[in-house]
């Protein structure tokens, strides 16, 4: 099969290959997926830099998400699941075969039924973008006529959790940094968008929420925003990080702020979250793509042959929106 892979870790053009690597067959328990489109995300570049493992195998295949048509399944899976359409997640996890590649094995939970009315290019923007954003957002309970800060809201994760949001009954505000990503968040349904290149996020929150601040904060870079984190937070706020800007982050809390809030703090490292609470977030992602609540904005689709563009795009943050690969 066609893949693309990396045999030492470095710069996307210093170690990315395109090639013929032999096709793989599905085990115990597995199904083989056929990939249409495979979704790009910040842990797949930080996977092939070394920004917190080494090598975990002597050739990856990367990218964990992806979407695709079922073609083959292992022993104890029923041959009626050959000719799903499925999104898949979390495919390199634990395996040296991502999704970067014609097809994918994985263990039948991780390849989800994506509905017939939802595109592949939907499919692959969903895993891990998806799963974080709920895991964020509603493992505290629900946000049905809360009010949510969302850091970041054209970043993959942070559409995704417009989007979840909105869906699941909340008031969303987030912050951007230039015009194009205002058109992102606004078309995700924030309800409201601020320019934290020119605006105070605690102070535009707090005059619009008339000083009651917000419930859910869920953020891309803690360390940078825990200050206004804490000036808008409501009684009992919730605030879920999810990402590494480098590999030796501490924040250090104000420790009487936030006891005076009843904050609490989530550390979301979606990779080890227990798989039943995946089947929940799961269960709801489902729903709202039934909803045709989950309509991901796509900022570039290039096919396998122009990964290392892809790749590169991300690092540079050239590009707003989903970054696709089409198989």
């Amino acid at each position: 099969m066609k893949a693309a892979y990396y045999e030492q870790q470095g710069s996307a053009r210093d170690v990315l290959v395109i090639g013929d690597v032999a096709e793989l067959t599905a085990g115990l328990d597995e199904v083989r997926v056929r990939i249409h489109v495979s979704g790009l995300n910040p842990s797949d570049i930080k996977a092939r830099m070394g920004f917190s493992a080494q090598m975990p195998y002597t050739r990856v295949i990367p990218h964990q998400d992806g979407a695709g048509m079922i073609d083959a399944v292992g022993e104890g899976v029923s041959s009626e699941r050959i000719g799903e359409r499925v999104w898949v997640y979390e495919t390199q996890q634990g395996s040296p075969n991502g999704t970067a590649a014609e097809y994918v094995v994985v263990p039948a939970h991780k390849a989800v039924v994506l509905p017939d009315e939802i595109t592949m290019e939907v499919g692959a923007s969903l895993g891990i973008p998806a799963l974080t954003a709920h895991r964020c957002l509603l493992s505290d309970g629900s946000i049905r006529g809360k009010r949510v800060l969302v850091h970041g809201g054209a970043g993959s994760v942070g559409t995704a959790a417009i989007l979840l949001a909105k869906w699941a009954g909340a008031w969303v505000a987030t912050t951007i940094s230039s015009a194009s990503q205002a058109a992102i968040a606004l078309s995700a349904g924030a309800d409201l968008i601020i320019d934290r290149y020119h605006e105070d996020t605690a102070d535009v929150v707090l005059r619009t929420t008339g000083g009651e601040g917000v419930d859910r904060i869920v953020d891309v870079d803690l360390l940078a925003n825990l200050s206004t984190n804490l000036k808008c937070a409501a009684q009992g706020a919730v605030v879920s990080s999810y990402a590494l800007k480098q590999s030796t982050d501490a924040v250090s809390v104000p420790m009487l702020d936030a006891m005076k809030r009843g904050c609490v703090f989530r550390f979301v490292f979606i990779y080890s979250v227990a798989q039943a609470e995946k089947q929940d977030a799961i269960r709801d992602i489902t729903a709202c793509l039934a909803a045709g609540a989950y309509i991901p904005a796509v900022g570039m689709r290039v096919d396998l042959n122009h990964i290392v563009e892809a790749h590169e795009a991300m690092e540079s943050s050239c590009v707003v929106g989903k970054i696709l690969i089409v198989i």
